[in-house]
């Protein structure tokens, strides 16, 4: 199959995606009170409703950081941010294999030279590279669908999304937690 066909495929798969969310009314869902109290009803359920929630609102395109907020409402600054951490572990490996069977590697099927750039610099430095990507843009789902394209190895797109991952979500558990005291929502 032609990458252009690949990618394609791919985009029609997330458009069908969404689709089956905004029409199934399964948006509602996304909502920072519906993830908040989800956790709070019970712990052991809501961890993994949130985390099965996580992965899918990442491949439509909900950002991350409502997930960490409502885990640091939920659980507080450190149990919230051991809970979304684990959550978008599991969230982007999901969106990686999920994306890599539809798509394969048809980014590094592309003739571009600025793709076949990138590539090489990603296959030069694969880990260090999805570490600094994590570390700027946590779990972009653009970023997850690029990486899962671009031919890179799992191994280290787990490697380098693990190590990428705790540095931008202290910080927002900070930043969350501070502001949740400073609105009396804790």
């Amino acid at each position: 199959m032609s990458p252009y066909r690949r990618l394609l495929t791919v985009a029609l798969f997330l458009g069908v995606l969404l689709a089956i969310f905004q029409l199934g009314g399964l948006r509602d869902h996304f909502s920072l009170a519906f993830l908040r109290q989800t956790i709070l009803d019970n712990q052991i359920g809501g961890l993994l409703v949130f985390t099965l929630v996580f992965a899918l609102g990442n491949l439509i395109q909900i950002p991350g950081w409502l997930f960490l907020a409502a885990a640091v409402l939920a659980l507080g600054r450190t149990w919230g941010g051991l809970a979304t951490y684990v959550a978008a572990g599991i969230s982007c490996v999901i969106s990686f294999l999920l994306i890599r069977f539809v798509g394969g590697d048809a980014l590094r099927q592309l003739n571009n030279r600025i793709v076949t750039r990138i590539l090489e610099q990603l296959d030069a430095h694969p880990v260090r590279s999805i570490l600094l990507a994590r570390i700027l843009f946590q779990t972009l789902p653009a970023l997850n669908y690029a990486l899962a394209m671009s031919g890179v190895r799992f191994r280290a797109y787990l490697l380098g999304t693990l190590l990428g991952l705790p540095l931008p979500i202290a910080l927002y558990c900070l930043f969350f937690d501070t502001l949740a005291q400073a609105l009396h929502l804790n």
